[in-house]
């Protein structure tokens, strides 16, 4: 799913310019599954309403704790502490310690390939909303999944990451510390990410938003946002 802003001449989805400089990527639930599916494993276990922590989250969203810890304005106790009163105020307690294991996901190895294939052709940069714990910028929750998560972030040119600049997607502010980074202007950016609120701002910057939902429209759409091919026995290895 391509984003644009229609209004402003299609600067975040038009492919007719493929004039790219950079592709710009989130982190989790692009090159790992999305932590959304860790969240509804853990409330159906525990007998909570599909979609509380997301709810949680969604509430408040610039200032909660989920929003303050991103931005390293908490730490990990108050985070702890924060995101139980708030899922208490919903009438369901749930401690913040016991979400943050379930943000970190599994591999998708086609997305690294991409990543691969777009760096032999343009700069590459990550912009993660992340928090201080667990292992490395990918907040991975065992060392093997750390170290994999480090040899994914090694292939960009550029890591902006929330918990140490203080500044968190969706402000654009974050989006434009990323393309002075890479000297890239926004209108010949690509963006790939798994939440809407946070693609929308890249595309109204002037970016070709993308919209991760799965690994095949992921790959499709940025496919015609630079002009690549990104083979499909990629798509198919990781699916069989």
């Amino acid at each position: 799913m391509i984003y644009s802003e229609p209004e402003r001449g299609d600067p975040g989805g038009g492919v007719e310019d493929l004039a790219i400089a950079a592709v710009i990527w989130d982190f989790g639930g692009v090159f790992t599954t999305s932590p959304f599916e860790a969240f509804n494993r853990f409330e159906a276990a525990h007998g909570l309403p599909r979609n509380l922590i997301r709810q949680i989250n969604a509430t408040d969203p610039h200032d909660n704790a989920w929003a303050k810890f991103e931005r390293a304005e908490i730490d990990a106790a108050g985070f702890d502490a924060a995101f139980l009163k708030e899922s208490t105020l919903r009438g369901h307690p749930v401690r913040g310690a016991d979400v943050l294991p379930l943000l970190s996901g599994e591999v998708r190895p086609a997305m690294v390939e991409a990543l691969k294939l777009c760096k032999s052709r343009f700069k590459v940069g990550c912009i993660t909303n992340n928090m201080a714990q667990g292992g490395g910028p990918t907040m991975a929750a065992t060392p093997d999944r750390s170290r994999r998560g480090a040899d994914i972030m090694a292939l960009f040119d550029r890591v902006i990451e929330s918990s140490k600049v203080g500044v968190r997607k969706p402000d654009p502010r974050i989006y434009q510390m990323m393309c002075e980074a890479l000297d890239a202007a926004p209108a010949d950016c690509v963006y790939l990410d798994d939440l809407g609120i946070n693609c929308k701002p890249a595309a109204a910057l002037g970016m070709k938003a993308i919209k991760v939902i799965d690994e095949h429209q992921a790959l499709d759409d940025l496919e015609r946002a630079t002009g690549l091919a990104f083979p499909r026995d990629l798509i198919l290895a990781v699916n069989a």
